[in-house]
């Protein structure tokens, strides 16, 4: 079953928790009550009955069953639909897992559509049923605490890069041969976590601009701007971190290529050193018959002398230029 959690409040307080769709919407009407269902992964008659119960854009609901959609914050009349994109650092590979949560929000409903183990919306759900004074608030209050969740798991998936970045900073001077690709792969990972955080800047900005319009409670207000506060931070932060990969993209780059230079190098230099003995056994080697040497007593080891007197002699010049 894909209805993982489904209550009716009034007041701020849980009054019932139905055991179906139909259940709920009928307890809420007789109640004058808000009904907040909480759906994971859900089947497509799901999202379309409670569709057709709240009045839901067909627009909306179509980005809702196709999935895979930016952050953003959109208003039909009097709902709003939010789009999240929660994410968690997962610590045995060192990798942010992305996922996506839809959220209706209406006068008097919520509706909230996860399609990742993130974020923890149980919870929010019990977090906000111990302060019924905020949840009596009604959806907009809903809304803040789903944001100031998403947000707060933020924190530790900018602790992960941050010492993801340090790690590979220590490795880039060590001449690690994997340090490229983990460089490029942290860049995508920093990148998808920019799309998921920069746009929610907006999105609270639109809030804001439209609370008095909308009726929206000082409270909220107040702790919606806490929320945008710690989201510039994040988003700061992100922008940091890919300044600093593009610099250790650069740094890479730059190191790679001097120690192919050195390589070079140091194969011209022995490239050298043998070609001069090379040389000279080549010439002696031709067997002309008019070579004053060939017959002289000492011409053996005076080839072999001149051989390793070049051999060493160029072996001390490069040494000394630092290319051995």
């Amino acid at each position: 079953m894909t209805l993982v959690d489904n209550g009716v409040y009034v007041d701020g307080r849980r009054t019932d928790s139905p055991a179906s769709l139909d259940e709920t919407f009928e307890i809420m009407r007789e109640r004058a009550g808000m009904a907040w269902i909480g759906f994971y992964r859900p089947e497509i008659d799901s999202i379309r009955m409670v569709a057709q119960e709240f009045g839901l854009h067909e627009l909306a609901v179509e980005d809702a069953l196709s999935g895979h959609q930016r952050a953003k914050l959109e208003r039909y009349g009097d709902t709003l639909f939010v789009v999240l994109r929660p994410a968690r650092y997962l610590d045995d590979v060192e990798m942010v897992e992305f996922g996506e949560l839809h959220v209706f929000a209406g006068p008097d409903f919520v509706v909230t559509i996860r399609h990742a183990e993130s974020p923890q919306l149980a919870q929010v759900r019990r977090r906000l049923e111990q302060t019924p004074g905020l949840l009596a608030l009604g959806p907009q209050a809903v809304l803040y605490a789903i944001l100031d969740q998403v947000v707060d798991e933020y924190a530790p998936v900018v602790a992960g890069l941050e010492n993801d970045i340090d790690e590979i900073e220590d490795e880039l001077f060590h001449g690690e041969p994997e340090v490229s690709r983990r460089i490029y792969q942290l860049h995508r990972e920093v990148m998808e976590f920019q799309r998921a955080t920069q746009p929610l800047n907006e999105m609270l900005a639109s809030l804001a601009r439209g609370a008095d319009k909308y009726g929206l409670p000082l409270e909220l207000q107040q702790r919606l701007r806490d929320v945008h506060d710690h989201v510039l931070r994040i988003v700061d932060r992100a922008n940091g971190f890919r300044a600093l990969l593009q610099n250790a993209l650069a740094v890479n780059a730059t190191l790679v290529a001097q120690r192919q230079n050195e390589d070079m190098k140091r194969i011209s230099s022995w490239a050298a050193i043998l070609f001069a003995p090379t040389l000279v056994g080549a010439v002696y080697g031709m067997n002309f018959e008019d070579m004053p040497e060939l017959r002289w007593v000492w011409g053996y080891p005076f080839a072999l002398a001149l051989m390793a007197a070049i051999a060493v002699g160029l072996y001390m010049a490069f040494k000394r230029n630092k290319w051995l």
